[in-house]
């Protein structure tokens, strides 16, 4: 599996149109950009692809859009995260796995469990997964953080290769790398802290940013994987000026807006979200005008 996910996986937006039905117009433009620019794999039906928001039959026409778009260049890693483990296992029972290389599933939210639950919801997951499971710890979306303890733990799993780590806690990534199985793989989920992680061993990112920036964030993950981290250093000092911007009102709608000024695809987002508002999106107008990438 490191051959497959080590470097730059795009978690792709939805982009909608007016009525809020799905764009594909512009999404196969994002795909295209995406694989052209250097990504090593895709990631559909995450939270940056508003899937909360999505039906199952939405979600379904997307992955069967993303996977004729790729047209098998690029590994697809699929989402399927809930709160609940009996519908998770519902979920994968009424899933085509057919052109699916892996599995992303989140934590389970809102209920906050224990770690001894989330151990035991990923286990039951992985153990009816026909694909590789990779774990995905966001502590700011779901209430409870999957412990270093808990994900080295679940490294022994024979069907989890890795997890996405997006709780911004350095100390617990150390933890993580120190304990983990060898063949467990340590990916950030968060854009500006990857190339520090990779420094201890991280082997890529799952970005929000690469929408938009595919060939300059995957120069600076590869520059980065290489050793090269001056390269890497001045790309991601850039991203700086753009980043934070993305989620002061929540992802995707920073990302959304910034694609929309470049002319990709509209800033629709489905409610509860909203578009960025007007100080947002004069923000984001101001940073992309300074950015040297």
């Amino acid at each position: 599996m490191r051959s497959k996910f080590r470097g730059v996986g795009v978690a792709l937006i939805t982009p909608f149109n007016k009525d809020l039905s799905i764009d594909f117009d512009a999404l196969e433009t994002i795909i295209t950009n995406c694989i052209e620019g250097g990504a090593d794999y895709l990631v559909t039906n995450g939270t940056t692809a508003e899937a909360s928001t999505l039906s199952i039959a939405e979600k379904n026409e997307l992955l069967n859009f993303v996977t004729k778009v790729n047209n098998k260049r690029l590994p697809i890693m699929y989402g399927i995260g809930t709160n609940s483990t009996q519908q998770a296992l519902d979920i994968i029972n009424q899933t085509n796995f057919e052109n699916i290389d892996a599995v992303l599933t989140v934590s389970p939210y809102y209920n906050k469990p224990s770690q001894a639950g989330i151990e035991r919801h990923y286990k039951i997951v992985a153990d009816h997964s026909p694909k590789p499971v990779l774990l995905y710890n966001v502590p700011g979306r779901t209430g409870s953080n999957v412990s270093a303890a808990t994900t080295t733990t679940l490294s022994k799993h024979p069907n989890i290769f890795g997890i996405k780590e997006a709780s911004g806690d350095l100390n617990q990534c150390f933890e993580i790398m120190r304990d983990k199985t060898d063949d467990f793989m340590l990916i950030s989920g968060d854009d500006l802290l990857t190339t520090p992680m990779i420094s201890i061993g991280c082997e890529g990112a799952i970005s929000v940013l690469a929408n938009a920036f595919p060939k300059e964030f995957c120069a600076m993950i590869k520059n980065a994987l290489n050793g090269d981290f001056t390269k890497a250093r001045k790309t991601l000092l850039e991203f700086t000026k753009i980043n934070d911007l993305l989620y002061l009102e929540s992802n995707p709608v920073g990302i959304k807006q910034v694609l929309a000024e470049m002319g990709i695809c509209k800033n629709y987002v489905r409610e509860p979200l909203l578009e960025a508002s007007p100080e947002l999106q004069s923000n984001i107008k101001k940073a992309l005008s300074t950015l040297s990438l």
